[in-house]
């Protein structure tokens, strides 16, 4: 196969981040889920394609053949934020319209996201059944999480990255360059932030006295549970339904919605075309652009350069091992 053209499909297609990479490498996007109808409206305006609605209605018969299935789904089942319901939440059970659809569907890669909460949920034993259930489909499969503060972002952001092949292939994590930009690359001028995002008088006054250590150069100010306030060079986890305080600019004003999106790696030329309120949980519940490009581009390349084994047909010998098939 030539893996300079593939065809994917994007379920809990959110706003298209884990799209953007798998485009950039030359594949073609051949159906998309997404039940949000703001999330779908941004998806349309970016991408022209209006994504199918929720993925339990949808048979998987009606989706297209494909070589590679991407999958961020709700991370909020096993998140801080959430209540951490994992399967008991029906979002949790998601994960297993994506076990249906790759048992039907057999393509020969994929790709999930999610929290890092996932590893540890219910003392591993979420994660487990979600390791065992891909790997009895016959897939080789790596998990590893990753920190978009390693991937180029101004960001704190972990999650846990789990890749699957259908034959055995040779996979490496990329390592990431271990560095970040300044936060003043993505910040924009104060004079050109809408007035209602900064901070009352009162309010940044307050911060002021909580924060032990100001900083002079560009900062997150960020308050945990404990109300302490932490000046940081670079911005906690962007989370969709924190609270107004939880991170502000130089302790005066909320990330704008163009800041938002560039803590998550998308371009400048992303439209927006919803509300900040709207856009603050979709880039709350996206992923980093840059850090699934680095696990896209290392993807793509083992399948690339997978130098396939040649059998005579007398020759061939199917052998179980682990529930997995080698040939």
């Amino acid at each position: 196969m030539n893996w300079n053209k593939f065809k994917f499909i994007d379920l809990f297609a959110g706003i298209g981040g884990i799209r953007i990479p798998f485009d950039r490498l030359g594949g073609t996007c051949v159906f998309t889920s997404e039940w949000d109808k703001y999330a779908q409206q941004m998806y349309f305006e970016n991408f022209g394609d209006k994504p199918n609605g929720d993925i339990t209605q949808i048979y998987e018969d009606n989706i297209p053949e494909h070589d590679v299935l991407l999958a961020g789904f709700p991370c909020q089942p096993f998140s801080i934020m959430g209540e951490g319901q994992g399967f008991a939440d029906t979002r949790g059970t998601l994960f297993f319209d994506i076990e249906r659809i790759i048992k039907a569907k057999k393509p020969k890669a994929f790709l999930l996201e999610n929290v890092k909460q996932l590893v540890g949920h219910d003392g591993g034993r979420t994660f487990k059944v979600i390791m065992e259930r891909l790997r009895a489909q016959g897939y080789t499969v790596y998990s590893k999480v990753l920190n978009a503060l390693n991937f180029g972002v101004p960001q704190k952001r972990e999650r846990i990255i789990i890749v699957g092949f259908r034959e055995k292939i040779d996979f490496t994590w990329p390592k990431g360059t271990h560095n970040y930009p300044p936060l003043a690359n993505i910040l924009e001028e104060d004079s050109m932030v809408d007035p209602s995002l900064f901070a009352s008088k009162k309010i940044q006054q307050s911060r002021i006295d909580l924060c032990k250590n100001i900083p002079d150069y560009p900062s997150i100010w960020h308050q945990n549970k404990s109300g302490n306030i932490s000046a940081l060079p670079y911005s906690c986890a962007l989370r969709a339904g924190a609270s107004y305080s939880y991170l502000l600019v130089n302790g005066r004003r909320r990330l704008s919605a163009r800041e938002m999106l560039r803590l998550q790696g998308f371009p400048d030329s992303f439209k927006i075309v919803v509300s900040y309120t709207q856009l603050r949980k979709q880039a709350g519940n996206s992923v980093t652009v840059p850090l699934i490009q680095a696990v896209a581009e290392n993807m793509i390349e083992a399948l690339r350069t997978r130098a396939p084994k040649r059998h005579n047909q007398e020759q061939m010998i199917l052998i179980w091992e682990e529930g997995r098939i080698s040939a």
